[in-house]
């Protein structure tokens, strides 16, 4: 495992403590998957009902708490449609959808507090207080993970094999938005 050293001090003492929150790591292809994700020209653009359409329906066919499509910028991640959350981006460094960007499937937590990657995660420790999380990644037209539609709620849950191909065919429905919006801008 590793893991993150930090510094806290006493009156008299320096202490270095180990912090278990791991930062997603970086994809292999970095710097071609931020190109593809720049190439869409979508960051930063308003809301788009037809992407609300999508993170309203996981919400509701899930349960939960927050469904998100999520991109993933160098240092950020973007919310280009939100369900259940008022901000408009987190930092990249915290987030969950910067693992499943690693993963060719699903990127399933079934309860954070138990898993040592984000038990004392901010998100988590604090609001929204993540306890689970499951993300779809979104595939770019030319190949590369540029985000994912992910669904997130405030209590462990578990995910029928159903419901994994479902989190999957409303991803795939992302992607084939992105290319919609590509080819009309």
């Amino acid at each position: 495992m590793n893991f993150n050293l930090g510094l806290c001090s006493s009156a008299t003492k320096q202490y270095q403590v180990a912090e278990l929150m791991q930062k997603p790591k970086l994809p292999t292809n970095e710097t071609m998957r931020l190109c593809a994700l720049y190439r869409l020209e979508i960051l930063d653009t308003p809301a788009d009902e037809r992407f609300d359409k999508i993170t309203a329906k996981a919400k509701d066919y899930f349960d939960v708490d927050l469904a998100l499509v999520s991109l993933i910028d160098a240092d950020r991640q973007w919310f280009k449609s939100k369900q259940g959350l008022d901000a408009e981006e987190t930092s990249r460094d915290i987030s969950f959808c910067g693992h499943a960007i690693n993963q060719d499937d699903i990127f399933y937590v079934k309860d954070a507090r138990n898993d040592e990657r984000f038990s004392d995660n901010p998100l988590v420790t604090g609001a929204p207080h993540i306890r689970f999380y499951a993300g779809a990644p979104i595939i770019s037209p030319d190949g590369y993970k540029v985000g994912t539609l992910c669904i997130i709620d405030s209590a462990p849950k578990e995910l029928l094999p159903a419901d994994l191909v479902m989190l999957r065919q409303m991803a795939d429905m992302v992607e084939q938005l992105l290319v919609e919006v590509a080819l009309t801008t």
